[in-house]
């Protein structure tokens, strides 16, 4: 029974830490600095490498908007990576008569982040900023991305991501709003005081003299920032810089997106095992830690919770906080089946945390395994 109640508090504690405590920590200390916004005066020369894997539905509108951005013509290149693209991306992209605009074919399907290795070598910018095929920038974005590089200090910046569900359909799309809201306020915090351990993917950059080629299953948008603050330079977070994007249509390509996104971080995490002692990167390793490490072993603290609470069932108390868990993963299944999401938004994200959880859970499970992911199929489309 001892052991019991001390797993059950220590799990509840581990849950109230990751999800309040480290931002409410993160929120004190950043009200404490002093760093102000950065004006977008800046222009150094950009390169656009936008990813793409069979995106002829996409690809089109993502040139022109991209062409169409707010910054100086003659200091922008775009590079389309295509890895190995079998649909019409590559004569869509070699038909744009725009000299900016350049195809790099990789003729091996590698991965996008081989992919990007390969864009990095060939891009002539002083900055090289990654993009997805179907993400949109806001107009300036790029400007306030450049901006950032007056600071020497600086190696890498990300942009916001901002989801959106066109169809008002996806039984996730609420839970994907609100962790990605949840996630940007706290790379704020992380800014502010220092640096951030993590960028947003679709809309990221790094200042060419720091960038690192990175393993081809490793998670670029995670590992590069780390490799960025390895060489001395800060990785900042700049929530001016938009990108939008259509959130997963169903829960499955939600779950399958997150195990091979999570499962890659850990892996890219790995392979920066210093960042992680305490004695060498203080806040680095406090960061990586209360938002990654500890993020990642959620699942292991929600199994530790409820098995306790199961064997402390008998005590009124802890009966009360067993059927609201219940209660809890009960609706979650029933709404995978019954779409509630369609009578209120907000019945979606017991869903969207659990598939969210599970996900993190099997990628555990994938890296003790050895299981390496490479490829990624693309399941957002816009038109």
């Amino acid at each position: 029974m001892d052991g019991a109640v001390i797993l059950f508090w220590v799990s509840l504690g581990l849950l109230f830490y990751v999800y309040v405590g480290y931002p409410a920590i993160l929120a004190a200390l950043a009200a404490l600095s002093r760093r102000k916004s950065t004006e977008p005066g800046y222009l150094p020369s950009v390169s656009i490498l936008i990813a793409a894997y069979n995106e002829e539905r996409s690809i089109q509108r993502k040139l022109r908007e991209t062409l169409d951005l707010d910054y100086p013509p003659e200091k922008m290149e775009v590079i389309v990576l295509s890895d190995a693209s079998s649909d019409a991306t590559d004569s869509i992209v070699e038909a744009c008569r725009d000299p900016r605009v350049r195809l790099l074919r990789i003729p091996e399907r590698k991965g996008k982040t081989h992919a990007q290795n390969e864009g990095a070598r060939i891009a002539r910018g002083e900055i090289l900023i990654f993009s997805d095929a179907t993400a949109s920038y806001h107009p300036k974005a790029v400007r306030y991305l450049a901006g950032n590089y007056a600071d020497p200090t600086v190696g890498a910046v990300s942009g916001r991501y901002l989801y959106f569900d066109p169809s008002q359909t996806s039984p996730t799309a609420l839970g994907t709003i609100a962790f990605w809201s949840y996630e940007n306020l706290i790379k704020v915090c992380q800014s502010r005081i220092h640096t951030i351990t993590g960028c947003c993917g679709c809309i990221y950059s790094v200042r060419k003299a720091a960038y690192t080629e990175l393993p081809a299953d490793v998670i670029s948008d995670l590992t590069q920032p780390l490799q960025v603050i390895q060489k001395g330079y800060r990785a900042v977070f700049e929530d001016r810089a938009l990108a939008f994007e259509e959130t997963t249509a169903s829960t499955n390509e939600e779950f399958s997106m997150r195990v091979r996104v999570v499962t890659r971080g850990m892996r890219g995490l790995l392979t920066v095992p210093h960042l992680l002692k305490p004695w060498k990167y203080p806040w680095i390793s406090f960061q990586l830690f209360s938002h990654k490490v500890l993020r990642w072993l959620v699942p292991c603290f929600l199994i530790g919770l409820f098995l306790s609470n199961a064997a402390l069932v008998g005590i009124p108390g802890y009966r009360y906080v067993f059927a609201l868990q219940v209660f809890f993963y009960i609706f979650a299944l029933f709404s995978a089946v019954v779409p509630v999401h369609r009578q209120s938004r907000l019945l979606g994200i017991p869903l969207y945390f659990c598939t969210l959880n599970m996900a993190a859970l099997l990628s555990l499970i994938e890296v003790l395994r050895g299981r390496k992911y490479v490829v990624w199929q693309t399941v957002r489309h816009q038109s």
